[in-house]
C-alpha cells in the first residue's frame, strides 16, 4: 500500500529527528558552552575524576641559585552520571499525513527538553558557591553589585576578560536594565544603556557577557523565598559537565496505540570543580 507506514519508513526519519534534537539542544542550552566539558569513554565506568591543581607561587632567586622543589599535589572531583529522558507517541496518522512536520516537532521537543534539564542541573549548583558571595535576600540587583562580583572573581586570580559569564534570572535582569537606564528613562545614555533601552539587551558589562534564563533557581539558604534568585558570575573552571552519552532517540512499534513510541535520553553528570571560580549573587527581584 502506498500510504503504509512501517518501522522502515520511521527509521528513515530517525537521523533527521536526532539531528534536529542535537541542534536544538546545542542552540538552546545556555550553560553547556560556559562550563568545562568532559567525555566519559565507553567501558570506563559511570563516573570521572576531574583533577584539581593548587595555585603555586614562584620565588625570587639569586644568581646561580637553584630553585627549591615545589610539591604539586592534586585532589579530584568525582562526577557520577545519571540518565535523563522522555517518551512520546507519534501516531500513524501523524506520520502519514505530515511526516516532515512531525520530524521537526519531535526533534525540537526532545532537544528543548534535554537542554532545559541539563541547564537546570547546572544552574542548581549556583547555590553551592561559598567562597565569593554578593547581595542578599533583601538586595535589589544593581550594575555596581555586578561590578563587585567581577572584582571578587579577579581577586581570586581569574581573568574576567575571557571564559566568564553572568547568568541572571529575567526578573533580576529587569532590575539591571532599569538601573542602567534610570528606570527606562535615560535619553542621553551610553552604548550599554541605549542597547537596554532599544532592545532590552544587556550584552556585556565590564567585558563579561550577560545571559538570562528562567531556569535560574530560587536562593535556597533562606528557604527559597519568592523573588530571591541565586544568580551567578562564573569562570569556565567553576563547573563541569561530563557526557557519557549525548542525545539518543529510539523507536518502538506500539500496536495498540497505532503508532510508534519515541524515547529520547542522555547520560551525563554535573558538578562543582573550583568553588573560588564562581560568585553566588543573591538578589531579590523588585517585580517577583
Amino acid at each position: 500500500m502506498a500510504n503504509e507506514t512501517t518501522s522502515t519508513t520511521l527509521n528513515d526519519l530517525m537521523p533527521q529527528i536526532v539531528a534536529e534534537a542535537l541542534f536544538v539542544a546545542s542552540e538552546r542550552s545556555v550553560m553547556r558552552n560556559l562550563v568545562r566539558n568532559y567525555t566519559i569513554p565507553a567501558g570506563q565506568g559511570k563516573s570521572i575524576v576531574v583533577p584539581r591543581y593548587p595555585q603555586v607561587t614562584a620565588a625570587t632567586l639569586n644568581e646561580g641559585q637553584a630553585p627549591g622543589n615545589t610539591a604539586v599535589s592534586t585532589d579530584g572531583v568525582t562526577l557520577s552520571v545519571s540518565e535523563v529522558g522522555l517518551t512520546t507517541i507519534v501516531s500513524d496518522i501523524a506520520l502519514i499525513g505530515a511526516s516532515s512536520n512531525v520530524v521537526a516537532d519531535v526533534g525540537r521537543l526532545f532537544g528543548e527538553a534535554i537542554a532545559r534539564k541539563m541547564d537546570s542541573d547546572l544552574m542548581g549548583l549556583f547555590n553551592t558557591f561559598t567562597t565569593n558571595t554578593v547581595g542578599s535576600e533583601s538586595t535589589t540587583a544593581t550594575v555596581a553589585l555586578l561590578a563587585q562580583a567581577a572584582a571578587k572573581l579577579r581577586a581570586q586570580g581569574y581573568d574576567t576578560s575571557a571564559d566568564c559569564a553572568y547568568i541572571l534570572h529575567p526578573f533580576v535582569a529587569y532590575d539591571i536594565k532599569a538601573n542602567l537606564t534610570n528606570t527606562f528613562a535615560n535619553p542621553n545614555a551610553g552604548f550599554a544603556q541605549n542597547e537596554a533601552m532599544a532592545a532590552g539587551y544587556i550584552g556585556t558589562l565590564f567585558g563579561i557577557p550577560v545571559y538570562e534564563s528562567s531556569l535560574v533557581g530560587l536562593e535556597q539558604v533562606v528557604g527559597g523565598n519568592a523573588g530571591d534568585y541565586a544568580n551567578t558570575l562564573i569562570h569556565r573552571d567553576a563547573l563541569g559537565l561530563a557526557m557519557m552519552k549525548d542525545i539518543t532517540i529510539e523507536s518502538q512499534r506500539e500496536a495498540q496505540m497505532r503508532g510508534f513510541s519515541l524515547t529520547g535520553s542522555a547520560v551525563y553528570a554535573v558538578g562543582e570543580l573550583y568553588d573560588a571560580a564562581g560568585v553566588r549573587m543573591v538578589f531579590d527581584s523588585s517585580i517577583a
